[in-house]
């Protein structure tokens, strides 16, 4: 295998999914942090589906969140050139992105989950777990079309936008609790981040506030939570991480009852974002990985599983 330093790398940002803004500053990022020991490393950014690659690339870093990027069929369509990528390969892409799917995995090999129920996307319908949930669309990151409902009054509109986005709905047990998100990397775990959103939840809004000069939040890194309790999260999440059998590195999303203390895996992001101030760097950060190490450790790692 070439060194790094002599491979052309191309990094896949955009995409047209709901999340392209996001997605192209982490593949800025990406960019930034790569070249300075990679001087043969250049921007692509997607439409749509239809896309050329430079002649030679050696490498594809793959930063297209959600839609054609985070669902398996980018990944299907390296595979089928026979160029090697970053990340989760497109099995296990397929799993992740798809939250029921997901969720019956986890179930399967014992990860602790919130209950849920599918249902038709059809606001006529009545709860099947009553008040407070939570409404889903089972294929879209960053929160996209999720909703906390308090009660029956609230249903009917939740449904309508959530159903925008697919026929099928998960509908899922409120757990109020603090937002956390661990970083796995390979096999190791990194420090619980405490997701703290001055309003409401961690939603698209809160996530990038300067997507739409809406929302804020705190992060807290290692969260302060307990030596027992954030190994247990920790553990919870690489346990997750390894149920969908996702290669090279992830984020795992929890949430931790206020009441009971129980660990809720929520799901995993295979493409979690990858600017400087994201929360996976934030977290290999605090174990003294830097930006521009995380990114040539994803592009080694990535090499080395599957080939240059």
């Amino acid at each position: 295998m070439k060194p790094l330093a002599e491979m052309k790398i191309v990094v896949l940002a955009g995409g047209p999914g709901s999340e392209r803004l996001v997605s192209l500053a982490s593949g800025k990022a990406v960019v930034d942090a790569l070249r300075p020991g990679c001087q043969a490393v250049e921007l692509l950014e997607l439409e749509g589906r239809d896309f050329e690659l430079p002649s030679g690339t050696d490498l594809v870093f793959n930063v297209i969140h959600g839609t054609f990027g985070e669902d398996g069929e980018l990944q299907a369509e390296l595979e089928r050139r026979g160029v090697p990528y970053t990340g989760a390969g497109v099995a296990s892409s397929r799993l992740a992105f798809n939250k029921i799917a997901s969720k019956d995995r986890f179930i399967e090999r014992g990860v602790l989950v919130a209950h849920h129920e599918v249902i038709p996307a059809d606001p006529a319908l009545p709860s099947p777990i009553g008040f407070p949930c939570v409404v889903k669309p089972p294929c879209e990151g960053s929160s996209v079309g999720v909703h906390i409902l308090q009660d029956a009054s609230e249903w009917t509109a939740a449904v309508a936008d959530a159903g925008r986005y697919g026929a099928t709905l998960m509908v899922e047990e409120y757990v109020r609790g603090k937002e956390l998100t661990v970083g796995i990397l390979g096999d190791q775990a990194l420090p619980v981040i405490h997701i703290q959103p001055q309003d409401g939840f961690y939603d698209i809004n809160n996530k990038y506030p300067w997507l739409n000069q809406k929302g804020s939040t705190q992060y807290f890194c290692p969260a302060n939570l307990p030596d027992s309790v954030s190994e247990a999260v920790r553990a919870e999440a690489l346990k997750a991480h390894q149920a969908l059998d996702v290669e090279i590195y992830s984020r795992v999303d929890v949430l931790l009852d206020d009441a009971t203390g129980r660990i809720v895996v929520l799901e995993v992001n295979t493409i979690p974002g990858m600017t400087s101030s994201s929360l996976l760097p934030k977290a290999a950060r605090a174990v003294g990985i830097e930006f521009d190490q995380l990114c040539a450790r994803i592009a080694m790692d990535s090499l080395k599983l599957r080939g240059a």
